[in-house]
């Protein structure tokens, strides 16, 4: 057998060889204990390949799984140092090698690397007994060679600094005998070499002296007293050397642990039987407590696997006669899922832009559990209706990572919930949550509420008024939703549309820049631009279209009859004119539109109220009875020109109308007519001027007789190139008189021909429907038409065209 030396040395060297192969660091050191303040552990940064500037631009720090920090990382110099007294005693026990394992973690970008350091044990503490004095009862009977146990030294050290061996003074009739246990712990017993004399010595002091293997060696005693008894010469002895049992950790106190059995050989009082605990490690005696009589062990204390997971305890059966035997009991605790797992965060954002790309680090975890098994197995996970994800990259380390893209003005902040869950029955599980930020990039453009507007503004508008807000909306944020608005540099009839309009920066309100005349500008376009004050900006446009309203501020305009200096046209009625004769039509145009341009016509003043009537709408004059010889035949009326406008305008048109029987009678009482009110000098010239323009029209009207003779075969041919037969009346237009709006009174064409002989008086008039059908192609402004109707005539009825007051052709609108 190998001495206990040798064999505690090959223990360890296997153990720390099995350890190592388990723990695999990114960096290993190895540190004393009970070094002092600020001792040099190793260069961190030289070891783990960084320059001088990395640990301080990533902000490396420690983190320690534990939480309690023994070491210490100076940034500086990239070196680890003691922070706090190490102890290897208080930190892992008789555990086997005592390793302190913690992250050095840094940022931009993130990275952790472990670190283990192995804490060599130094002799640093004294092997001790629990009991300052012993006292052993010995029979005087005793045989030499009996065994009495003794209770082991107790060192808090390791290794070849633990206890080594044991010295007895003075040593007359004892020696000691050191047996190895299976478990690697030594017993010591007491052996008699020669007999006892209680008459010669009734009591025996001995000094039990330990010590250890370190350097320097440190001992320490205990105080034997041994009393001899009379004659008890058989000792108690266990039916185990050693008792195990296994107890869970939420067991109930007063619960029976184990058993246990001695007996004795001897009979009566010397055969009686007392156990009690001889040795207890890690506190048991507040724990356990054993049954003098029955040997039964019971909990008398809470166990917690987490703080002890095995008790070692030894029992001692001893007589009456004060003879002992002692078994050690091993009681194992059963772990239960009784703690919930831990979750650490050990670096963590908590903001993001929102134009992160996919697999963006937002946090480092570390999640732990203190149970053992499979109530130590933890799985961590992150609420499903987040775009984020858990990579695992160790053993119970997590990565916080984006699992999409993120967008602001969906989401501006996410609670993220991550759960721990371990595999224990029950399960237990906790949930840590983080708050995440997302800040705003500027990737959305003002947007309108439409793309198009329309807007009105009554004409004559006060320069500088507003008629018009457009808003536009930005779904970022702070600067990059801050919109200003701009007018796009367009033109109206070549001129910049600043001249017209201009538009608040700020608030979107457009102003009119000067007065509008809905006559001469009824609409125009306006663009908007929007754009936010991002980097880059961004902008987007909406159309305007601004209509100018019209305003009554026209007054009507007659057309026909048209005044001229010093006299008034006549209109010329003969006396066998029906009931609702056309007399004349009163043309007149108003500039404005809609309402305000649509005309009624009425009689104001007339010399017989009974004789004629005008056209509320249309203004056409006609007889509303038959005309009788004591009407007089020179009649005038005054006829009032009112648009509907408010407030309306109005204007007067001056008719004289002539009742005659022939067309010679009608030239004099039209000249008579225009100049009744002049002087008797205006008369003559005026009278003379009458015979010459009567002369004019006779000699015209008998041109136009012998034409219409000569060339009635043409227009029997162009009679017939039309399949009813009839001969399509030509059409005159006139000048057209339209607004914007086409309104007003000239909406309707209508064409009269209107043809006077000498004989006129006789009722010889002809009628024309209007024509609804023309060869001849109508231009729309009615500039052309007219130069093309006229050439269109003179070539078709040449004897018909004859300019002065014996061949008329009226056309109204």
């Amino acid at each position: 057998m190998l001495p206990w030396t040798r064999i505690t040395q090959v223990q360890i060297i296997i153990a720390f060889t099995v350890y190592s192969f388990l723990v695999n660091g990114d960096v290993r050191y190895s540190v004393q204990e009970e070094k002092t303040k600020g001792a040099f552990i190793g260069n961190i940064a030289k070891d783990l390949g960084f320059n001088d500037q990395r640990l301080k631009s990533g902000k490396a720090h420690i983190y320690t799984e534990g939480g309690t920090e023994y070491i210490e990382l100076n940034v500086n110099k990239g070196i680890l140092v003691v922070r706090d007294r190490i102890d290897r005693e208080q930190i892992c026990g008789r555990i086997i090698p005592c390793l302190l394992h913690f992250q050095i973690v840094l940022e931009n970008p993130m990275e952790f690397h472990r670190v283990t350091i192995d804490v060599v044990d130094i002799n640093d503490n004294s092997p001790s007994f629990l009991k300052k004095n012993i006292r052993l009862e010995i029979s005087e009977s005793s045989l030499p060679g009996a065994l009495f146990p003794l209770p082991s030294a107790i060192d808090s050290d390791i290794g070849v600094n633990t206890i080594k061996s044991y010295t007895l003074t003075p040593n007359d009739h004892f020696k000691l005998k050191i047996e190895t246990q299976s478990d690697g712990s030594s017993s010591v017993n007491l052996i008699l070499e020669t007999p006892l004399d209680r008459e010669k010595q009734e009591e025996l002091v001995l000094l039990l002296t330990a010590f250890d293997g370190g350097e320097p060696q440190r001992s320490g005693t205990v105080e034997i007293n041994i009393i001899v008894l009379d004659a008890n010469d058989n000792p108690p002895v266990f039916t185990q050397k050693v008792y195990k049992a296994a107890l869970p950790e939420d067991s109930l106190l007063g619960a029976v642990v184990i058993r246990v059995n001695a007996t004795d050989a001897d009979k009566d009082t010397n055969g009686q039987i007392k156990y009690l605990f001889s040795h207890l490690t890690d506190n048991a005696q507040d724990i356990f407590e054993i049954n003098p009589d029955s040997g039964e062990i019971k909990l008398i204390g809470q166990i917690d696997y987490e703080n002890n997971k095995i008790y070692e305890i030894t029992v001692e059966a001893k007589d009456v006669g004060g003879l002992a035997s002692s078994s050690k009991v091993i009681i194992e605790v059963i772990d239960i899922n009784d703690n919930t797992p831990f979750i650490n965060l050990m670096s963590v954002s908590n903001q993001i832009s929102e134009d992160s790309s996919p697999g963006t680090v937002i946090a480092m975890i570390n999640v732990q559990d203190k149970d053992s098994g499979r109530n130590s197995k933890v799985s961590c996970t992150v609420n499903n209706n987040n775009p984020f994800k858990l990579t695992s990259s160790l053993n119970n380390f997590y990565t916080l990572q984006t699992d999409g893209f993120l967008d602001r003005e969906k989401v501006s902040q996410y609670n993220i919930t991550i759960m721990a869950r371990d595999e224990g029955e029950p399960s237990l599980s906790t949930t840590q949550t983080i708050t995440l930020q997302i800040s705003d990039v500027n990737d959305n453009a003002p947007t309108f509420e439409k793309q198009h507007y329309k807007t009105y503004i009554m004409e004559n508008n006060t320069p500088g008024s507003s008629f018009f807000l457009v808003r536009a909306k930005d779904d970022d944020f702070g600067l990059n939703s801050r919109i200003t608005y701009l007018l796009a540099e367009t033109g109206i009839n070549t001129i910049s549309v600043s001249s017209f309009v201009s538009v608040n920066s700020d608030e979107g309100v457009l102003y009119a820049v000067r007065s509008f005349d809905y006559e001469q500008l009824s609409h125009f376009q306006v663009s908007v631009t929007a754009k936010d004050r991002g980097s880059p900006p961004l902008s987007s446009n909406v159309i305007i279209d601004v209509y100018i309203q019209d305003q009554n501020d026209n007054h009507p305009e007659v057309l026909y009859p048209v005044p001229s200096k010093g006299s008034l046209a006549a209109e010329f009625v003969p006396r066998s004119a029906d009931v609702g004769y056309l007399v004349t039509k009163i043309v007149a145009v108003d500039k404005d539109s809609g309402q305000n341009a649509w005309l009624s016509y009425k009689i104001v003043k007339s010399t017989d109220h009974t004789l004629f009537e005008v056209g509320l709408h249309n203004g056409e004059v006609r007889t509303i009875r038959q005309i009788m010889e004591k009407d007089s035949t020179k009649q005038r009326m005054t006829v009032l020109v009112e648009d509907s406008g408010q407030p309306s305008h109005s204007a007067t048109a001056n008719i004289n109308v002539a009742i005659t029987d022939s067309f010679a009678m009608a030239i004099t009482e039209f000249s008579d007519l225009t100049h009744e009110n002049s002087s008797d000098g205006d008369i003559r010239f005026y009278l003379v001027l009458a015979l010459v323009i009567v002369s004019f029209i006779f000699i015209v009207f008998i041109i136009v007789l012998i034409s219409l003779k000569l060339h009635k075969w043409r227009r029997s041919k162009l009679f017939n190139e039309y399949s009813n037969g009839t001969l399509p009346v030509i059409p005159y237009y006139p000048p057209r008189y339209a607004e914007v709006g086409a309104t007003g009174t000239l909406c309707h064409v209508y064409n009269y021909e209107v043809c006077l002989t000498t004989d006129s008086g006789k009722g010889e008039f002809k009628y024309v429907k209007p024509v609804l059908q023309s060869p001849v192609e109508v231009d729309s402004t009615g500039t052309k038409t007219t130069q093309h109707v006229t050439d269109f005539k003179r070539n078709l009825f040449p004897d018909m065209y004859i300019q002065g007051n014996t061949a008329v052709t009226l056309t109204f609108r």
